[in-house]
């Protein structure tokens, strides 16, 4: 994905939030909502024809210089201008011009980047006549969207994909196997970067959030080339007080962009913190393999309960990516680090494994016959055939009279099947129901 990256800038109560839940909404949501996994994201990633971008939520922006809280907001605001490759600028239809738009404006043509005026809350096609006060701002045309509803959005998305560059990809047949090493400060990235690489490549310090950006590693281990991409730990947005730390924050979702499997770090000092199925969430969302790593082994007492403890721990909060492997490592000690490599491997294979139509199809007979899908409201959910048609993350489509009838737990035991025949270890899977069109009868 690159710099791909679009900033919703806005005065406040002009509906950016929604925007930004409607825009990032288009990728599949988790099903199984853990707390604090999906909701007041600041980051989300999107996908619109094939183009896969971040979106980044900014608060209202304001110019007063009094109150230390519209000082901070200002400054992440503007830092989300300086990273964005396109920006929005929301406004209210229903308000009509305001006095703070013209402010906002003139900050905006100062940076230099495109900018797309969209124009919310245009409700219905009446409305779309109020969008012509705006061209005032001198921005350009305006996009009149109702986030809400969902109006325009499709267009305002078509002209997002026409300004981001063509994606380069990362196909299975790339030599190098990019490794994002994501978790909250003082986990144990930056040192278990040095014990892989066998020397100080990066900074290792026991004060919290010492790294500030990605730090990207090529070497070779076994005959093999990866790419390590170390990164700044990850705080709870409540925590992320400082400009630099909200880059640094920000760094850290695109490295989970760039490549094709997370080591998601956890502290067997600390535990588990919601934080750590946050960043779960944004990994299952990007579609990328996930391997989740404890961390500082040593300094646990090594005992068969306590490792079913912390087992029974991970099942429980992370039940939402129940499909990740797990592995308890020293990276001070170099305990176990070597194992990596081998999980490394095969979670790469499983995100990149084709699935014949036909074996598939034999699958999903054999699924339909052992349980049937149960009847809604008197009508019955009928599956003619399925396909894979992508890979990073597998993705199906399965066929059927009428996608509506599909309820969340058939489409979980379909998964099952799938993860039970093929195993995709260390992957999500993507399954869509579409309607079989009439010429396909």
């Amino acid at each position: 994905m690159g710099d791909n990256i679009v900033a919703i800038v806005g005065r406040p109560n002009v509906g950016k939030s929604t925007l930004f839940n409607r825009l990032t909404a288009s990728r599949t949501a988790i099903e199984e909502k853990v707390p604090g996994v999906t909701r007041d994201r600041l980051y989300g990633p999107a996908e619109w024809r094939g183009k896969n971008f971040i979106v980044i939520d900014t608060g209202g922006l304001s110019f007063e210089e009094s109150d230390p809280l519209i000082r901070q907001v200002r400054r992440q605001v503007e830092l989300a201008i300086a990273e964005a490759r396109i920006i929005l600028f929301v406004l209210d239809g229903r308000e009509g011009p305001h006095p703070l738009d013209q402010e906002i404006a003139a900050l905006l043509r100062r940076s230099g980047k495109p900018v797309l005026l969209t124009v919310n809350k245009i409700d219905h096609p009446g409305a779309a006549d109020e969008v012509t006060s705006f061209y005032s701002l001198g921005m350009g045309e305006p996009f009149p969207v109702s986030a809400a509803h969902g109006r325009g959005t499709g267009d305002l998305l078509d002209r997002i994909c026409e300004l981001l560059p063509e994606e380069k990809g990362n196909p299975a047949g790339e030599e190098i196997l990019r490794v994002a090493v994501i978790g909250r400060p003082n986990v144990g990235k930056s040192q278990l970067i040095n014990t892989i690489l066998g020397r100080e490549r990066v900074i290792v310090s026991p004060a919290p959030g010492t790294t500030r950006d990605a730090v990207d590693t090529p070497f070779c281990f076994g005959g093999s080339d990866y790419l390590l991409i170390d990164t700044a730990g990850v705080r709870r947005k409540s925590k992320v007080k400082e400009s630099v730390e909200y880059y640094s924050v920000l760094r850290a979702l695109k490295a989970v962009e760039r490549a094709d499997v997370a080591l998601l770090i956890l502290d067997a000092t600390a535990g588990i913190a919601e934080q750590d199925q946050r960043l779960a969430g944004y990994i299952e969302q990007t579609g990328r393999g996930l391997i989740i790593v404890v961390n500082k082994w040593d300094l646990i007492e090594e005992r068969r309960e306590i490792r079913r403890e912390w087992l029974k721990n991970i099942e429980r909060a992370f039940a939402f990516v129940s499909y990740a492997p797990v592995t308890f490592i020293s990276a001070l000690t170099g305990s176990r680090v070597e194992q990596l490599f081998p999980l490394i491997a095969r979670v790469h294979r499983e995100l990149y494994k084709r699935i014949s139509t036909s074996l598939l199809n034999e699958l999903v007979a054999d699924a339909l016959a052992v349980n049937p899908p149960a009847a809604v409201k008197g009508k019955q959910l009928k599956i003619y055939y399925a396909a894979q048609v992508s890979v990073r993350p597998p993705t199906f489509i399965f066929f059927a009279n009428n996608p509506r009838l599909v309820h969340f737990s058939y489409r979980r035991y379909l998964e099952n099947r799938l993860r039970e025949a093929f195993d995709f270890g260390g992957t999500p899977l993507r399954i869509e129901f579409k309607p079989r069109r009439e010429r396909e009868g």
